[in-house]
């Protein structure tokens, strides 16, 4: 929580350095936010190369049936999730942002950095994933153990740098963004907007949760609120801690009390930690359909857009790293590559994400323990 606290704060001095700061300091922020964003895009293809290999390297094999099912149910009710969260947004987010659209050209022509750099990725996204796909299927079949090592070994420099250097400095990159927006003078209908967003991001979760949980009921023949009831533990776990993995412990004791058998709960609640993100993928479709309408130069997208987007979300969030924001981290790639967001609509799309982070997560957790029941009675 007290990264959400220090993005609050970065916001506060970015909207503060923007509307009574010095040029130079302006300048300062945007130079510091243009290096860290070129960090940034570099890192990502990285980040799912060796996280979806190792990931999937590391899926269970004598499970037979019991992956097979876990996994598609938990990959349909993300993908359905994405879908009616678009449909939603595309509807209301409109109603609220078209009189503030932020065009993030303004600024720029304003104040300039003081330097530049170029840090080409060394390769790209979808090369990454494909290469993840190929390696981490292949390892499992081959059981390559010292390939496996280095893919484990990759993952975990790479988390480490998240951990260390990108997370901590989010603040940073968000208040260069906020101070760009504040001496454009849009940041107040930004601001607006967010407060918007989140709300229907959150009412979305709850109305997924209760989609699954009746689905679950009907299944199980419990009451869906009484199934509900017994996850609220887990829900209220995962908004403190920002992490499926952390909440585990608790997920599993809430799922057995829904009457899963031990044996499923145990299999299928670690599984689907890091490859349920119905609440994440709710959350990143509602962002970004509002940073599109916010930003002058996207368009908005339709159906057929954005169902390849939705479905690429589901799968580089397959094992997305455990720390706070790793799901929208996973999914810059495929936000600059299949809907064209540049920096400043990176930014945007960060912060977004970040204020409702532990929401999202709440929702991931107890959307397993209805998955749990599903393939218990399946």
């Amino acid at each position: 929580m007290s990264l959400i606290l220090k993005l609050i704060t970065g916001i506060v001095l970015g909207i503060l350095a923007g509307l009574y700061a010095p040029v130079w300091l302006i300048q300062l922020l945007l130079t510091f936010k243009g290096l860290f964003a070129e960090l940034l895009f570099f890192t990502i293809p990285l980040l799912i190369l060796f996280f979806i290999s190792s990931g999937i390297a590391a899926l269970p094999r004598n499970s037979g049936k019991l992956l097979g099912r876990t996994l598609s149910i938990a990959y349909l009710s993300t993908i359905i999730a994405g879908t009616l969260a678009f449909l939603v947004a595309s509807l209301v987010v409109p109603m609220f942002t078209t009189s503030g659209q932020h065009n993030a050209n303004t600024a720029n022509a304003i104040i300039e950095p003081f330097i530049r750099m170029d840090i080409p990725p060394v390769f790209g996204v979808m090369t990454a994933l494909v290469l993840a796909f190929i390696f981490g299927l292949g390892m499992a079949a081959t059981q390559a153990d010292h390939l496996k090592k280095i893919s484990d070994q990759g993952r975990d420099i790479i988390q480490l740098l998240l951990e260390k250097v990108i997370i901590p400095l989010l603040p940073l990159y968000i208040a260069g963004e906020f101070a760009q927006m504040a001496a454009s003078g849009t940041v107040f209908t930004t601001l607006k907007t967010f407060g918007i967003v989140l709300l229907l991001a959150v009412a979305m979760h709850w109305v997924w949760i209760m989609a699954l949980y009746t689905l679950a009921g009907i299944k199980a023949g419990k009451p869906p609120l009484s199934l509900i009831k017994n996850m609220l533990p887990a829900y209220f776990t995962a908004l403190g801690t920002m992490s499926s993995a952390a909440t585990i412990p608790v997920s599993l004791q809430a799922t057995k009390k829904n009457g899963v058998k031990p044996d499923v709960a145990n299999f299928t609640v670690p599984l689907c930690a890091t490859i349920h993100l119905s609440g994440s993928t709710i959350t990143i479709v509602t962002c970004a359909m509002a940073v599109i309408t916010m930003q002058n130069g996207l368009e908005m997208p339709s159906f057929m857009t954005m169902l390849p987007f939705i479905l690429m979300l589901g799968v580089v969030m397959l094992a997305a790293p455990g720390v706070p924001g790793g799901a929208v981290m996973s999914a810059v790639g495929l936000l600059g590559s299949m809907l064209g967001f540049g920096d400043a609509a990176v930014a945007l799309m960060i912060a977004l994400y970040m204020a409702q982070d532990s929401f999202g997560t709440a929702c991931n957790v107890t959307g397993d323990g209805a998955i749990a029941v599903l393939v218990d009675k399946s």
